[in-house]
């Protein structure tokens, strides 16, 4: 017995020895790691580095900001400040929120900062988009690309847009049981932009299986940039292969359409806009064009829109604001002809069909309800989709104060902006319309103006952010004077931040078409 408790001893102390050593071996390489980013300073400044931390070696924080989302920025913005440093992602970032700290990065744009998006990006969405432009040729495409976003443009989309969204909450409405909305909006995002944008001429069948082609596209957008067999990069190429592959036909029948003819949606006013900059566009460019407007109106869009039905949902009042405003200007009805008020009191059966009657709301009417614009303003504010940005430092500069080494990436905060902006009269956290009317948005002055930020700014603010905020107010508009909505869970789901802004259970919600009250003076549930 003896001889096997001194094996037994000597075994546990071997162990602790050899846990002892690699405990400091463990902190010997988080010293070093911490060592190597704080000489990475650039000397020629005297301005220190940013306070916060590098994380564990080759892995960084990354694991943290995947665990803890939103949370872990707002921890360490309350520990070390609107300006901090860490490491995500394999490379080191300084993330900044603050409107004043966030002018100078947008504002530093081709000078401070340049756009920085993986390389996968890159290697899916193509040379030839403006997310990878920089200088003069970003300077260009953007030019081209914002006549396809013009108020022009947008008169002749949201007719378009209105009907679409009619029938989709109408659908709604007809469906048995519950509606998973961020699976729905999605899908909606997809064919709207799809038919309305390019003027693809897909049935629904085509619709459902090209959408999903190019959410896995989105889905591998930012993996590892590995092209190896069951990769991320793997499966984005192959999705992107096939999205380019159906829109090759597509594009080849614009090209050869009469060059008189005048433009019917936004690729073809791209095709217009370069010829009358004396540029023809390949196939190979305008397919990325394409994809890369896909992807603009796609998830961002449809994350609002899931947002938007939430908050509403849990502000009955803001409803109620947003129908008194209908019934003042004349638009609380959806349509008036016969089917449509058959349909109105339930004596059509089956799903609700369309009346084919025209929309009713032009950009101009949109322009007119002041209360629906506040309340997308509202949830964009309190809910943007993207939590920020990312560029990469062009030279060295001071921001609050630290340097901001020439290379570091720098992640611009929109959410935390929001968030911390005393500017509002009202708490930042709640969800207040008002606070966007008229009297109180001009008492705030031009220094709010990186105040709110959902659409980013500079030189690359989003260029679709008219047609978006119009989506989502066509969308108030045809929510609240077709249907009331509720929850088909016990409680409202949490909100995941990474890498959008979407409800962890996708809101399966119930929907009850509204009906004509019996004094005819309103409408009922």
């Amino acid at each position: 017995m003896f001889p096997w408790g001194l094996s037994c001893l000597s075994v546990l102390g071997a162990a602790g020895t050899a846990v002892l050593c690699a405990a400091l071996l463990l902190n010997l390489a988080q010293h070093l790691w911490t060592l190597r980013w704080t000489l990475s300073r650039d000397r020629a400044s005297a301005l220190p580095l940013p306070k916060g931390s590098m994380g564990w070696p080759f892995f960084g924080e990354t694991l943290h900001w995947l665990v803890q989302g939103s949370s872990f920025h707002s921890s360490r913005r309350e520990r070390y400040g609107t300006v901090f440093k860490t490491h995500l992602l394999g490379r080191p970032v300084i993330r900044v929120s603050g409107a004043e700290n966030v002018r100078t990065i947008l504002l530093g744009e081709h000078r401070l900062v340049r756009s920085q998006w993986p390389q996968s990006a890159h290697i899916l969405l193509g040379s030839h988009t403006l997310l990878g432009a920089v200088g003069e040729p970003h300077r260009l495409r953007r030019k081209v690309l914002a006549r396809a976003f013009s108020r022009a443009a947008l008169e002749r989309y949201v007719p378009r847009l209105q009907g679409a969204l009619r029938r989709e909450v109408r659908s709604w409405c007809a469906a048995a049981g519950p509606v998973a909305v961020y699976d729905a909006t999605k899908a909606l995002t997809f064919r709207m932009a799809a038919r309305i944008l390019l003027g693809l001429r897909l049935d629904e069948a085509q619709c459902a299986t090209l959408g999903r082609t190019f959410e896995q596209l989105v889905e591998n957008l930012f993996s590892l940039p590995l092209d190896v067999p069951f990769s991320g990069l793997r499966k984005g190429i192959r999705a992107r292969d096939q999205l380019h592959q159906h829109l090759e036909e597509a594009i080849a029948e614009k090209l050869h359409e009469d060059k008189a003819l005048e433009p019917r949606d936004a690729l073809d006013l791209i095709i217009h806009s370069t010829r009358e900059l004396g540029h023809e566009l390949s196939v190979q460019e305008l397919k990325e064009s394409a994809v890369e407007l896909l992807f603009a109106a796609f998830f961002t869009t449809a994350s609002a829109s899931t947002s938007l039905l939430l908050l509403l949902l849990q502000h009955p009042a803001a409803i109620a604001k947003i129908r008194q405003e209908l019934v003042a200007h004349g638009l609380e009805r959806a349509c008036g002809c016969a089917l449509g008020a058959a349909v109105a009191v339930g004596t059509v059966a089956g799903p609700w069909p369309d009346c084919g009657c025209e929309p009713d709301l032009s950009l101009t009417a949109l322009g007119r309800l002041r209360y629906v614009d506040c309340v997308v303003k509202e949830v964009l504010r309190l809910l943007p989709p993207v939590s920020g940005g990312y560029r990469t430092a062009l030279r060295t500069f001071e921001l609050d104060g630290y340097q901001i080494p020439k290379g570091w990436s720098v992640m611009y905060s929109i959410r935390d902006t929001h968030e911390t902006a005393a500017v509002y009269r009202s708490p930042p956290e709640g969800f207040d319309p008002e606070r966007f009317c008229s009297a109180r948005e001009d008492a705030q002055g031009a220094s709010s103006r990186f105040h709110y930020i959902p659409f980013g700014g500079g030189a690359r603010s989003c260029l679709g952010q008219e047609l978006a905020q119009a989506v989502l107010q066509l969308l108030a508009v045809e929510l609240v004077r077709t249907a009331r909505w509720e929850l088909a869970t016990p409680t409202f789901p949490a909100m995941q931040t990474v890498p959008i802004v979407h409800p962890v259970d996708g809101l399966r919600l119930f929907f009850y078409r509204l009906t004509p009250s019996a004094e005819g003076d309103g409408l009922s549930f």
